[in-house]
């Protein structure tokens, strides 16, 4: 049989998408995405989707890698990372939490945040093991445990407690198969931190039923107000039962540097470190030279982001409580969270119609999680002009619906 040029043959036997595994086929693609793919289709659009700060890498840091590339420094580095990189993350720790790692056997350097978590689910997860996590939370949490093998067990939070997860609830949660729990705060969609008592209460069930707990803290320096943040490995016998999650991409505006790292004792390190070097080999070079350059000399930066980020909190919070759609004051990351049901919508409906027509992007609550159902998340990491002009329109928007 003659095929025209160009054309592929007539398939036989099973359907290509049947190659892929069940568990692929059967996950949803990430809430977010869609919206994203929308907002790329429309001009003049004021986006609060997108959780990336908008301000640029400090220069002194940027410059460190290009200094590192006409050096020549374009090979590998050791598969844990830069030596020099992990005993400045390891002092900075110590420092601020009060817990000590060996540079050398328990930090590695990872590809971002989110190779940190990938790794360690992997490393730690047999089949069938259950993993408890909060909703709302970063969209990324449930897939991973599921592709890691495990079960991940929901426990929903809410306004009532400013969307912090007690105790408790995680206990409820805990069967004979429960091996981890998984925290992420400051949090993701909501802006919610939880108190040192909070996490020692948390500590304690760990410790009562002999859990893991890993701490997703890639927002630990974006914290407000009176809050301390407080990592969960520098509670009392919570160090060889944590793995410590952090990263570079948020205090510092390192997204695309994709650079971040995970602590943890050198037992349960050994075997992340193994995930790590047979799925990335190592984190970018430049990218680790200019992540020494933040750990040395970018505190005056994050400080400057901290402060401008704190103002928009305000004013965006104020915004929508004004308008009445009721928003708790985040003490956390750059999101709110509002409660958008006083508009008469969903929150999908409440997105797709706020970006019709008024171009504002913001992300259905339910892309976190059924928890999230009635809210929206508005990223506060953009311009104070543009969060003005956006909360001005969402007012309009808002007010048309009402009348």
């Amino acid at each position: 049989m003659s095929i025209e040029p160009g054309l592929r043959p007539p398939p036989t036997g099973r359907p290509t998408a049947d190659f892929l595994s069940s568990k692929v086929r059967n996950m949803p693609p990430s809430g977010i995405r869609r919206f994203f793919d929308m907002l790329a289709e429309m001009k003049d659009v004021i986006s609060l989707t997108i959780g990336e700060p908008d301000f640029t890498t400090p220069e002194p840091i940027t410059q460190a890698a290009i200094d590192s590339l006409e050096a020549g420094e374009t090979h590998y580095t050791a598969n844990g990372g830069m030596i020099e990189l992990r005993e400045l993350i390891a002092a900075n720790l110590a420092h601020r939490y009060a817990v000590d790692y060996a540079p050398r056997t328990e930090l590695v350097i990872t590809v971002g945040a989110s190779e940190g978590l990938d790794a360690s689910l992997r490393a730690l997860l047999d089949p069938g093991d259950e993993v408890i996590y909060h909703e709302p939370c970063f969209v990324a949490y449930a897939p991973c445990i599921e592709l890691a093998g495990g079960i991940p067990v929901p426990v929903s939070t809410t306004d009532a407690t400013d969307f912090r997860v007690t105790a408790a609830a995680i206990e409820s949660a805990v069967t004979d198969r429960t091996k981890a729990v998984f925290l992420g705060y400051p949090n993701n969609p909501t802006g919610a931190v939880l108190s040192r008592d909070e996490l020692e209460a948390i500590a304690d069930v760990a410790r009562r039923h002999d859990l893991l707990v890993i701490s997703d803290e890639i927002y630990d320096r974006l914290v407000y107000g009176s809050h301390r943040h407080t990592a969960v490995s520098s509670l009392e016998a919570m160090r060889e039962r944590t793995v410590l999650i952090g990263g570079f991409s948020k205090a510092y505006a390192m997204t695309g540097w994709r650079i971040g790292f995970v602590a943890a004792p050198a037992e349960l390190m050994a075997g992340i470190a193994k995930v790590h070097q047979y799925g990335i080999m190592c984190a970018p070079t430049s990218s680790q030279f200019a992540a020494i350059e933040a750990m040395r000399d970018g505190e005056p930066y994050v400080a400057e982001m901290l402060a401008e980020y704190d103002r928009r909190r305000v004013l965006m919070t104020r915004r929508f409580n004004e308008m009445g759609l009721t928003c708790f004051e985040p003490e956390g990351a750059f999101y709110c969270f509002p409660n958008i049901t006083a508009s008469g919508l969903d929150d999908e409906q409440f997105a797709e119609e706020l970006l019709r027509e008024e171009k504002v992007g913001v992300v259905p609550g339910r892309a976190f999680g059924p928890s999230g159902i009635g809210h929206v998340r508005a990223c506060y990491a953009t311009a104070y002009e543009q969060i003005e002009d956006a909360m001005n329109r969402i007012e309009r928007f808002v007010e048309r619906r009402r009348n």
